[in-house]
């Protein structure tokens, strides 16, 4: 016989870190997320698990044996199958009861206003050189005045930034316009994680390839960034605790043990940020040619 499912029974441990009230909020919520990959995956049932009620999700992609080392969907039984139905099915698996609106062609900017809708938060789950399909999902909820959060799994760490409605936009932080993918990729790696704790500990750097919009990942980096993303959807969605935005960052990198929260007024405009995107091109130049580190 199959045990029924309870709501408050069901979430009753999150009680005591958040009150019986805010989950009943929570359950009225409805969070978006593009992506269903490493940390999109991860970021949907990990806020499934706090209670959320409503969900809109967004993936084109199938599972493939590559993405066994960070993707939480990723099974033998699941290569080949829809990652946003797989992850539906997860999801609902934990939370029968939940909202799910399914956009199994990914989201462009032809149906950006209907993935958005109704949505409280964005959290960000692309794939890292999904460069103008996440432009136009920032763009479009600065516009609404939708709050997003955006982790990036970086080596064996977390680097997160928020956007909040009034505040810095993903734009005014990055400024990609439409410079070509190259730079947007630079700019997104340094933009998001202005501390690098993860530089020091790259022991392959031919694995770094943007031409071919390949990179290392790691499964415990996803894990962290669903952590840390869910914890500020918790505070942003409840108003409750400080949430630092851009142009303040943050991250976590398990392996080196420490903690960085950085501040880059104007971004990747900022005189700092600037020397340091200078360098990362020069390295990158340097990789191209096969003589890094020589």
């Amino acid at each position: 016989m199959a045990t029924p499912f309870v709501y408050a029974q069901a979430f009753s441990r999150n009680i005591g870190w958040v009150t019986r009230e805010e989950q009943a909020l929570l359950r009225t919520r409805r969070v978006a997320i593009a992506g269903m990959g490493g940390v999109g995956g991860i970021h949907l049932l990990t806020l499934a698990r706090l209670g959320i009620g409503a969900f809109s999700i967004a993936d084109f992609d199938v599972f493939a044996l590559e993405n066994f080392n960070r993707q939480v969907g990723a099974t033998l039984s699941s290569v080949g199958a829809s990652k946003v139905e797989t992850l539906a099915r997860m999801a609902l698996d934990i939370n029968p009861e939940l909202d799910i609106r399914t956009f199994p062609q990914g989201v462009r900017s032809e149906n950006v206003a209907d993935f958005l809708q109704g949505a409280d938060l964005y959290v960000d789950g692309m794939d890292f050189f999904a460069f103008a399909d996440r432009q136009a999902i920032f763009s479009a909820c600065h516009e609404q005045g939708i709050p997003q959060t955006t982790a990036g799994p970086m080596g064996m760490s977390a680097a997160l930034l928020n956007f909040l409605p009034g505040g810095m936009s993903f734009e005014e932080y990055f400024g990609w316009g439409d410079l070509p993918d190259e730079e947007k990729g630079i700019r997104f790696l340094l933009g998001l994680a202005p501390a690098r704790l993860q530089f020091q500990y790259l022991v392959d750097p031919t694995s770094v390839d943007f031409s071919q919009h390949r990179g290392p990942s790691t499964g415990m980096a996803c894990q962290i960034c669903a952590g840390m993303a869910a914890t500020e959807a918790l505070k942003i969605l409840l108003k409750r605790g400080k949430v630092w935005a851009a142009p303040y960052g943050l991250q976590f990198d398990a392996y080196r043990s420490r903690f960085a929260r950085t501040w880059r007024p104007g971004g990747n405009r900022n005189p700092v940020q600037r020397v340091a995107l200078s360098i990362a091109r020069r390295r990158l130049e340097q990789l191209k040619r096969g003589n890094l580190g020589r």
